[in-house]
């Protein structure tokens, strides 16, 4: 058997209020609708693959929305010989639907079309579910990019606020399996508006690859997610005042496996009142397993934390392998 791979993109846009996604017709008699995808050439990623076919089969240059990714594939025999073509495909947006340019004699014909005939259109199954999964995706994003632009402006809303005015917001996957929630963003986090890039962010990327899993996999974000003054801890009304916003962004994300790092997120989000005696455990509520450590920036300040939270998160593993 032969293996192949390919890259290709989900192109969307918005037009009068209607989704659209670009979808090319192949030439032949077995001519079918489909997404620009196309051979990984050498040096290229999969991503750059997607890219490249798309501005050669479209004559569209796109810029690929970051951590959607779905791997696909399928059988099939030429020439006698049998392959197996893996496809990942990703996500791009156009401000507006521009008239495609067929590049290439393979193709056809082109469209923008809405969901419902997109699915009518498109012949194979597989794609089809890749297709709902991104449309479901693109919700997701419009649903937390309206999120943290509301959650921006709470300190707008206190007259003695005394957190940072910069929202961290969280990143990572929509749909992630996992979400990871520490206590607030540092200094460093307030400056980039990223959570977890310090060395406490360096322990945790560690702390993932021994649970088996990358930072690109996870959506990470805070009880709080504003920088308290001197690394304080926040205050009652602080988490009160933020805990919507949390509430709302697990709603979005509908993870399986929920990660609180410290004894603040273990008390507010899992209800563990004492993380030494309950760290690297777990247990379910609502559908999600909930599994409570210490917070990375203990284990940088004191290192004798360094081994038991190394042992946590290889109980992880175990965890998100069960779950």
């Amino acid at each position: 058997m032969r293996f192949e791979y390919s890259g290709g993109s989900i192109v969307y846009t918005e037009s009068n209020g209607k989704r659209l996604y670009l979808l090319l017709k192949s030439r032949g008699r077995g001519g079918y609708w489909g997404f620009p995808k196309g051979h990984v050439e050498k040096g290229e990623s999969m991503a750059d693959a997607a890219v490249r076919e798309t501005r050669e089969e479209s004559g569209l240059s796109v810029r690929l929305i970051p951590y959607f990714r779905r791997d696909t594939g399928y059988l099939f025999t030429k020439d006698n010989v049998r392959i197996k073509k893996s496809v990942v495909y990703f996500l791009a947006r156009l401000p507006k639907p521009i008239r495609p340019r067929i590049q290439k004699k393979e193709i056809q014909a082109s469209g923008w079309m809405e969901l419902e005939r997109a699915m009518r259109a498109i012949p194979f199954s597989n794609i089809r579910e890749v297709l709902k999964e991104a449309d479901d995706y693109i919700n997701r994003m419009g649903l937390m990019e309206a999120l943290n632009r509301e959650y921006a402006t709470l300190p707008e809303k206190f007259k003695d606020w005394d957190l940072s005015r910069n929202l961290v917001p969280g990143q990572g996957p929509l749909d992630a399996r996992v979400m990871v929630v520490g206590q607030a963003p540092g200094r460093n986090e307030d400056i980039q508006r990223k959570p977890f890039i310090g060395i406490s962010g360096k322990l945790l990327d560690h702390l993932f690859r021994l649970a088996g899993t990358s930072r690109e996999r996870l959506y990470i974000t805070s009880v709080v997610q504003f920088f308290p003054p001197e690394n304080r801890m926040p205050s009652d009304e602080e988490i009160e005042a933020c805990s919507g916003f949390l509430q709302r962004q697990i709603e979005i994300i509908k993870p399986k496996i929920v990660v609180t790092l410290g004894s603040l997120s273990g008390r507010t989000v899992a209800g563990v009142e004492n993380i030494m005696e309950n760290h690297g455990k777990s247990a379910k509520r609502d559908g999600i397993t909930y599994f409570s450590t210490i917070h990375p920036a203990a284990a940088v300040r004191l290192k004798k934390y360094v081994p038991l939270i190394e042992d946590d998160f290889r109980k992880l593993k175990a965890v998100l392998r069960s779950s």
